[in-house]
Order: C-alpha cells, then sequence, then structure tokens
C-alpha cells in the first residue's frame, strides 16, 4: 500500500463524504472537485482557476460527504445533550461500574497504556503532542491510533500474504461487537471504551476496512475520483474517527460540517502524499497509486513508472500532483484552528511534517523513484516550537 494516515493525524505507516453543505465556500466544493488541468501557474492564480473551472461534484465526493454529515450531526446533538450533563455523568458512572466487573479493576487502564506504548513507539511526535490533552482525550486518540494500525498491517504488515477477503470479514465483525461492548482483546477493550464515551459513528471504521479489502485486488486507479475514494478509505476516514475525541473549540464559529470537513481533506493530503513519496517502492511491488488518465494526459506509461526514470513529462506531472495535495493541506489548516485549544498543536506538528514531504520530493528533483523524501530531525525539531506557537495565538 502508497503509506496511510492515522489519526486526525499521526499517520498510518504508509493508512469517503456526500452532499456538500448549502454554505459550502467556492474553495471547498473547488477543491474536492479539483483535478489537475491546469498546465502552469501556481498559487493565487492556480487557486483562481481552480475555483473558476470546478466541475461538478462527483458520485463519490457526495458519497463520503453523506459520512462527513453524519458524524458532525452526532457531535452536534451531543452539545445540546450537554444540558443534562449530570444525568450522562451517572450513565457515565454505571458503565464505569460494569466495566470494572468485567475487567477486573485497573485492565482498561493497562489496555489503555500499552495503546500508548505502541503510539509513542510507532508515531513519536503525534505521542508527545497528546501529552497537551486531557487524560480522557488522549488515551482515546491513543486507541483509535492502534486500531487503525492493527487494520492497516492486515493487508501491509509481515502475515499480509495470508490474508483473505474473509480474514477482512471477521475482522469487521470483531469491529461491530466492539462497538456494541464486546471486546476481544485488550486494544479492542480500550477502543470499545472509547466509542461509549465519544460520539464517535462506526461507518468510517468500516470504511477503512473496506480500503483494506481494495488493496486485496486493485492496484491501478483509472481517475482521480477512485483514487480520491480510495484515499477516503485508508486516510480520510482517520480523521472523522478522531475529530470527536479532539473536540471543536467552544468558541469557534465554524459549522460541525465545516471542521469535518477539513478533517476529511487532511487525510486525502496526507494519502497523496505518501503516495507521491512511495511511487517508486509502489511500482516495485507493481502496484501504481496513480490517476492512469492523468499519466497519459502527461505523455506517461506504466512502463514509465516501472523503468524509474526522471524525465521533464514526469516532473512536470509531479509539479501537478504536488500542487494538489498542498491544497488540501491548506484546506485541512483552516479547520484545525476550529480544534479544541489542547488538540491543535499535536495536529498543527503533524500536518507541517507531512506537507514538507512535497517540499523534500522537490528538493530530489522530483526523483520518487530511488530516492524516499523525508523531513529530517532538524526541521522537525525547529517546526514543533512553530506549530506551538502557531496553535497557542488562535487560541
Amino acid at each position: 500500500m502508497a503509506g496511510s494516515s492515522a489519526v486526525y493525524t499521526p499517520c498510518r505507516p504508509h493508512a469517503h463524504g456526500r452532499l456538500l453543505p448549502a454554505d459550502l465556500q467556492p474553495q471547498q466544493r473547488g477543491l474536492l472537485a479539483w483535478r489537475t488541468r491546469a498546465r502552469g501557474g501556481a498559487g493565487s492564480r492556480a487557486r483562481a482557476s481552480l475555483v473558476a473551472t470546478a466541475p461538478a461534484r462527483t458520485a463519490t465526493e457526495e458519497a463520503v460527504y453523506e459520512v462527513v454529515l453524519r458524524q458532525a450531526a452526532l457531535v452536534e446533538d451531543l452539545q445540546g445533550k450537554r444540558r443534562k450533563e449530570a444525568a450522562a455523568a451517572g450513565r457515565r458512572r454505571w458503565r464505569e461500574e460494569e466495566e470494572e466487573a468485567e475487567l477486573g479493576w485497573g485492565l482498561l487502564g493497562d489496555a489503555y497504556d500499552r495503546c500508548g506504548e505502541v503510539c509513542a513507539e510507532y508515531a513519536k511526535t503525534f505521542y508527545l503532542g497528546t501529552q497537551l490533552m486531557t487524560p480522557e482525550r488522549r488515551k482515546a486518540v491513543w486507541a483509535i491510533y492502534v486500531w487503525c494500525r492493527r487494520t492497516d498491517e492486515l493487508v501491509d504488515g509481515p502475515n499480509s500474504s495470508y490474508i483473505t477477503p474473509k480474514a477482512l470479514d471477521r475482522w469487521e465483525k470483531r469491529l461491530e461487537d466492539l462497538f456494541e461492548g464486546r471486546p476481544y482483546d485488550m486494544y479492542d477493550a480500550a477502543l470499545s471504551d472509547t466509542v461509549s464515551k465519544f460520539p464517535i459513528d462506526i461507518q468510517p471504521f468500516k470504511d477503512m476496512v473496506e480500503g483494506m479489502r481494495l488493496d486485496l485486488w486493485k492496484s491501478r486507479y483509472r481517475t482521480f475520483d477512485e483514487l480520491y475514494l480510495y484515499c477516503y478509505y485508508v486516510a480520510g476516514t482517520v480523521g472523522l474517527m478522531t475529530v470527536p475525541v479532539m473536540g471543536i473549540a467552544p468558541d469557534s464559529k465554524a459549522s460541525a460540517e465545516s471542521v469535518y470537513n477539513a478533517a476529511l481533506a487532511l487525510g486525502i493530503a496526507n494519502q497523496l502524499t505518501n503516495i507521491l513519496r512511495d511511487v517508486g517502492e509502489d511500482s516495485r511491488r507493481g502496484r501504481i497509486y496513480l490517476p492512469l488518465d492523468e499519466l497519459a494526459q502527461a505523455g506517461l506509461t506504466e512502463e514509465d513508472i516501472f523503468r524509474g526514470k526522471v524525465t521533464d513529462k514526469w516532473r512536470r506531472f509531479m509539479k501537478g500532483q504536488i500542487q494538489r495535495a498542498r491544497l488540501f493541506f491548506d484546506e485541512a489548516e483552516k479547520g484545525v484552528m476550529s480544534l479544541d485549544s489542547a488538540s491543535r498543536w499535536p495536529v498543527l506538528a503533524s500536518l507541517w511534517l507531512y506537507r514538507q514531504i512535497l517540499d523534500a520530493i522537490e528538493a530530489n528533483d522530483y526523483n520518487n523513484f530511488t530516492k524516499r523524501a523525508y523531513v529530517g530531525k532538524a526541521k522537525k525539531f525547529l517546526s514543533l516550537p512553530a506549530a506551538y506557537a502557531r496553535a497557542a495565538i488562535s487560541s
């Protein structure tokens, strides 16, 4: 798989919305419908061209945004119910007592701690950022991260050659069970507890499993519309899973839909970045995660990808792909500032660091066949305080 993005958003090692709301800004509509048709020009000229020529939204984009609306509605319902917080607190105490009886005192805490250890090992920067969150949010993010990572490893891990569609069906059934309060193991127990405390919809989780099914048989994407759906499945879903935990700032004037749209954009941006970074690695596995119609428009073929030679045609093609990814990052950054103040820094830091991978591809003269683009430690250290300052200013 071409990498994946997990949690709004650390990244899955490589890890869909319907009916755009009426108040969605033109730039957002254009972003979701973006196609790399512009030939030159960047910055404001490219953005203006994007908005002016954006085609009507596709069925895929409408389908994806329905999930966004459903999750946003859950959050809005929760906000309305907070007037009855005393009763809700009583219900939570009842659930905790029930869990104590089933799991034993301390076992649930151990499950969350183990999730934190996994997050610390595989998503160090994001783990550091979670230390600024409240304990309840921090643990919940860890639990979601671990589920996403385990899901990704089904098709991208050491035992991936043994995974069948039936195995993914069993994994999805297991997901349904943990949402019903019937966890299979300690990691499931942590997530089961999380989804009982936050207004999290199961659909993004089921959609991520669907993305894993795609990876079992699909290795080509004819159009960006097909690729967009894949990016939603394996990465855009993560933002929808985690925004209910991150929380929207109480004083935010942004609608819940717009915040979730930004979360979706960040997942898409991260996955597109993974794809552009890993072109060579994926091609050696017989996979091409690039829109074939856009390759053809650029005068390139699948054989050019497998040959792995950087040419002027390839550079021009890559410039358009990178520009599209950056537009998704730009849209995502707007939504970060509407998150709860304690959640902004880890998300913003991850966004900035991941966006710099695109800079690294350019610095490598678009050679993503034999050179791996990465952000050096010095740049990472410089980005973290800058992101913290930006997040604090927005508080």
